[in-house]
């Protein structure tokens, strides 16, 4: 399929390209205000895996602080969610450095979103099909609630998005993902400042 092999990362070039080039100057300003805010590298990096698996680096804005307890545990997310950081996420503007993952060739647009390492043996069969294409800056889970819904319809959505992948589809995605960012929906899940870890699918039917 033209679209899936070749179409898909021409458009993600182009578009991320230009719409770094327009974010470049609320790029600069978040750099200095975080790196001021949180007194050094404004951000987080993290290993995640990619298509098939390849792992890549992720960057985003950093929005937490780093907060221990007297054993060296970091402390609970809404603790360390700093005043800014909650603004750059409500905005998903923590989002943006991925642009750049977008460019390297690590990340799409569209596709669904790169979660930790750690839930790689986690997975069932099915759920692992979400590998088969990029990962993505936002996603078809993303605008079907992205973290105010459970794991497990998470990843029902990644795997049908992979199975209709098509570029109607993707500039479907871009749109509504724009009107969700302008509304600030679906940004953490209730009762939490954060997604939940998702912890296998032990006990669900």
């Amino acid at each position: 399929m033209f679209y899936s092999n070749v179409g898909k990362r021409i458009l993600d070039l182009g578009l991320a390209i230009l719409m770094f080039l327009v974010f470049l100057p609320v790029f600069l300003i978040l750099t200095l205000m975080i790196s001021f805010n949180f007194w050094g590298n404004p951000f987080f990096l993290q290993e995640r895996p990619g298509k098939h698996g390849r792992i890549f680096r992720i960057i985003k804005f950093k929005t937490m602080a780093d907060l221990f307890d007297s054993k060296g545990i970091p402390l609970a997310d809404g603790e360390r969610l700093t005043r800014l950081g909650r603004i750059i996420r409500k905005t998903s503007l923590d989002e943006l450095p991925q642009l750049l993952n977008v460019i390297q060739g690590d990340m799409s647009l569209v596709g669904p979103r790169p979660l930790l390492l750690e839930y790689l043996p986690l997975y069932d069969a099915d759920q692992s099909r979400r590998h088969l294409v990029r990962p993505g800056v936002t996603g078809w889970a993303q605008i079907n609630g992205r973290n105010a819904i459970s794991w497990q319809e998470k990843f029902l959505l990644d795997v049908w998005y992979v199975d209709h992948l098509s570029f109607l589809l993707d500039l479907k995605i871009l749109f509504v993902t724009l009107f969700n960012v302008l509304m600030g929906k679906g940004v953490s899940q209730q009762g939490q400042a954060t997604v939940g870890k998702f912890k296998g699918n032990k006990g669900i039917i």
